[in-house]
């Protein structure tokens, strides 16, 4: 059965001198604001849509690996994703860096990089994202 998220964004003003409220409701966990400022400079304590895609992104993709390796017989202890989303003015979103640790008892560095590498191509997120080059580091932690 599909599911449906839902998050409403409300904008005032100007691209520039504007400013708007993104409140996810869903969930009810919350309302961010934003502002052009803090999407294309320092981030003020105010949201972007690059972090909220960061958000998604490292949590599917740790969902997506967990998953994988359950599934082949090599449950994680603990998978730990970053997403770093760049975006340029002007030019957009130009790519995007998952960072994952993982402590995968029984598991080699190499098993652990292929497994990555197929949760970064078939997360639902990455897929959604496939107009943008998205790197991956992966690295096995010890136990």
């Amino acid at each position: 059965m599909a599911t449906v998220r839902t998050a409403e964004a409300h904008w005032e003003g100007s691209l520039m001198e504007g400013q708007g409220e993104v409140e996810l409701i869903t969930s009810g966990a919350g309302s961010f604001e934003v502002s052009w400022a803090s999407r294309a400079n320092e981030s003020d304590g105010k949201t972007s849509p690059e972090e909220l895609i960061a958000a998604a992104h490292s949590t599917c993709f740790s969902m997506a690996l967990s998953h994988g390796l359950a599934q082949a017989g090599n449950p994680p202890t603990s998978i730990d994703t970053k997403a770093d989303v760049t975006f340029q003015a002007g030019e957009g979103i130009t790519g995007i860096t998952l960072t994952v640790t993982g402590v995968v008892p029984g598991l080699t560095p190499l098993e652990f990089e292929e497994a990555a590498q197929d949760a970064k191509a078939n997360c639902p997120v990455s897929q959604a994202l496939t107009g943008t080059t998205i790197t991956l580091k992966a690295s096995l932690a010890e136990a």
